[in-house]
């Protein structure tokens, strides 16, 4: 019975399936859904988190689907000769609605891209890492998709690709949106 198994054993490890191929395997990537800033702010507008929601509400970020339909930007769109609104253009909205070009499945109901460039445009999507457990625990939330924003994150859109780009300093730029949770 013992060459029996060890024939088994052998042919499985042989042709690479089984156990063995699956302990081999790489793991499969994850894929994480965006669940919208509202689900952000249930936790991240109090005063003991530093009111992360609003101070994220006073930024252009959270107003950018909304210019798009502004004046200035329909005169930006003619200039550049774009024959669609800027809001129906993708050109534009690639870098004013969070998660633009995804799948309809990398969505949660709750997502609304009307809300512009979210939290999750900076920190990944959340629906992974937005349970209390695992914002408490760094290493899990990061684990579970967060994004530290970088200076590359940045520069996907604020860069010579964009017809109203001047100059991008990331530090100066940053500080403008730096939301920290007050030191206890």
């Amino acid at each position: 019975m013992s060459r029996l198994w060890i024939a088994v054993w052998g042919i499985l490890i042989a042709t690479g399936t089984g156990w063995a191929a699956a302990a081999d395997a790489p793991a499969a990537p994850a894929t994480h859904k965006y669940v919208g800033v509202d689900k952000c702010a249930m936790c991240h507008k109090s005063a003991a988190k530093g009111n992360q929601y609003g101070q994220w509400l006073a930024t252009k970020h959270a107003k950018a689907w909304e210019a798009l339909a502004s004046d200035r930007a329909l005169a930006i769109a003619k200039e550049k000769g774009l024959t669609t609104p800027p809001q129906q253009n993708d050109a534009c909205v690639k870098c004013h609605v969070t998660g633009h070009g995804k799948p309809a499945s990398a969505f949660e109901a709750s997502f609304k891209k009307e809300l512009g460039i979210q939290c999750e445009a900076c920190h990944g999507p959340g629906k992974d890492y937005m349970g209390m457990s695992v914002m408490k625990d760094r290493t899990a939330s990061l684990a579970a998709g967060l994004v530290l924003p970088d200076e590359k994150l940045c520069l996907a859109c604020h860069n010579a690709g964009s017809p109203t780009f001047k100059s991008f300093d990331f530090k100066t730029m940053f500080a403008k949106i730096a939301h920290p949770r007050p030191k206890p």
